[in-house]
C-alpha cells in the first residue's frame, strides 16, 4: 500500500497541520467564543434567578396585599353588620316608644269612651226608672183606680230593677 509508504514522509506535515488546524481553532472558538457564549450563559442564567427571585418578591407582595385587602374586606363588613344591627336596634327602639304612645293614648281614648258608656249607661237606667216609675202609676191608676205617689213608684220600680 502506497499510502503506508507515504506516512514517514508526510507525517511531520500532517501533525504541522493538525496543529496549526487545532490551534486555529482552539484559540477562535475555545477562547474567543466559548468565553462569550458561557458569559450569555451565566447572564442568562442570573437574569433568570433574578427574575425569579423577583416574581417570588412579587408573589409575596401579592399574598402581602391581599391578605390586607382581605382583613379590610372583612372588618368593612363586620362595621356594615355592627351599622345594621344598631339600625335595628334603633328602629325597633323608636317602634316601641311609637307604640307605647299610641298604647297610652287609645288607653286614654278607651278610658274616656269607658266613661261615657258608663255615664250614658246610668242615664239610660235613671231614664228608664223614670220613665218605669211614671208607666207603673198609670198601669196601677187605669187598673186598680188608685192614686199612687211618684216616690213610692219609683222605689217599686227601683225594687224590681235591683232584685
Amino acid at each position: 500500500m502506497p499510502q503506508i509508504a507515504q506516512l514517514a514522509e508526510t507525517w511531520s506535515s500532517q501533525i504541522f497541520w493538525m496543529l496549526i488546524f487545532f490551534g486555529f481553532i482552539f484559540f477562535v472558538i475555545g477562547r474567543g467564543m466559548v468565553p462569550k457564549v458561557m458569559a450569555t450563559v451565566e447572564t442568562r442564567d442570573r437574569q433568570i434567578a433574578s427574575d425569579l427571585a423577583a416574581a417570588e418578591a412579587a408573589r409575596a407582595a401579592a399574598d402581602a396585599e391581599e391578605e390586607a385587602w382581605r382583613a379590610q374586606a372583612n372588618r368593612q363588613r363586620a362595621e356594615a353588620q355592627a351599622l345594621i344591627a344598631k339600625a335595628k336596634l334603633e328602629a325597633a327602639q323608636a317602634s316601641e316608644t311609637r307604640l307605647a304612645k299610641a298604647n297610652t293614648k287609645l288607653d286614654a281614648k278607651l278610658a274616656e269612651a269607658e266613661a261615657q258608656i258608663a255615664q250614658a249607661r246610668s242615664g239610660a237606667l235613671k231614664e228608664i226608672e223614670k220613665v218605669a216609675a211614671e208607666a207603673a202609676g198609670d198601669i196601677v191608676t187605669r187598673v186598680a183606680g188608685l192614686t199612687v205617689d211618684a216616690k213610692a213608684a219609683t222605689a217599686a220600680v227601683k225594687e224590681a230593677l235591683n232584685g
